[in-house]
């Protein structure tokens, strides 16, 4: 499902949140001064990595029958339900 919404990139973001996140709790741990600005950091791409996850659903496209299409790979192809192909056939 991850590789059908092109959710990769929002997935990396989120696991440099967890590590940023760790790296804030080993910091604290140590009582280092600026541990506060690796728990921002953590903050931010959890934030980033969120938004990340929500465009394909705020910007998947409705069909006719109104259900929502998330694969974004086929919202640049055209819809082609409903033509036909007139084929010409000859009688002998």
């Amino acid at each position: 499902m991850i590789k059908i919404l092109k959710l990769q990139k929002a997935v990396i973001i989120l696991i440099l949140g967890v590590i940023a996140f760790v790296v804030y709790i080993v910091m604290y741990n140590r009582e280092v001064e600026n541990s506060i600005y690796a728990l921002e950091v953590a903050g931010l791409l959890f934030m980033v990595g969120a938004l990340m996850m929500l465009y394909p659903i705020l910007f998947s496209k409705k069909d006719g029958q109104g259900t929502v299409q998330l694969n974004p790979e086929k919202h640049g192809e055209e819809d082609t339900e409903g033509t036909e192909e007139i084929v010409e056939t000859k009688n002998p």
